[in-house]
């Protein structure tokens, strides 16, 4: 008897242990589905950053967009990070637009409201500069900004480091 609760104990601490593991191991592929909305981390003890006081920029070479237009957008560091979750959304609700159409090696396109509207690392290597290619719905929906979220490591993030705008052209 004695033997078959010490091997229960054991059993049930090694189950732990791989929840643990495994779940960890899967932030280094990527986002989860349930950052889609805040593009918050869901690392445990992660340490928010304020988004003003952050090392990333995000650059689109265009001021104005119209819909079908496929938009440049660059993301540069000053520093290395591991992570990323990349999203384009309407100024007027904050919802996600469009879809990315190019993305580096080391990403893929995760579809969290439409099919690839946000862009995730697919690796933890480190990563500087990156470029993407958005493709603007063909319908108007006014203007957008980017938005990324930056994990420099399992303990440190930045949220929701925003673009400037981008206008839709011939939109009021």
């Amino acid at each position: 008897m004695e033997r078959q609760k010490a091997c229960l104990v054991v059993a049930a601490c090694a189950c732990t242990v791989l929840c643990l593991v495994s779940s960890s191991a899967a932030f280094s592929h990527g986002a989860s589905l349930s950052a889609c909305a805040d593009m918050m981390p869901r690392h445990l003890r992660a340490q928010l950053h304020s988004p003003k006081n952050n090392y990333v920029t995000i650059h689109t070479n265009v001021s104005f967009y119209v819909p079908g237009d496929k938009v440049p957008v660059t993301v540069r560091s000053s520093r290395d990070f591991m992570g990323f979750l990349l999203q384009a959304r309407k100024v007027s609700n904050d919802e996600t637009a469009g879809t990315f159409v190019f993305i580096p090696p080391g990403s893929k396109l995760l579809s969290c409201f439409e099919d690839g509207d946000t862009v995730t690392h697919s690796d933890k290597s480190l990563k500087r500069n990156l470029s993407f290619v958005w493709k603007a719905p063909d319908q108007p929906i006014g203007d957008i900004k980017f938005f990324i979220s930056v994990v420099q490591s399992y303990f440190v993030y930045w949220a929701r480091i925003e673009s400037a705008a981008v206008a839709q052209r011939g939109h009021n």
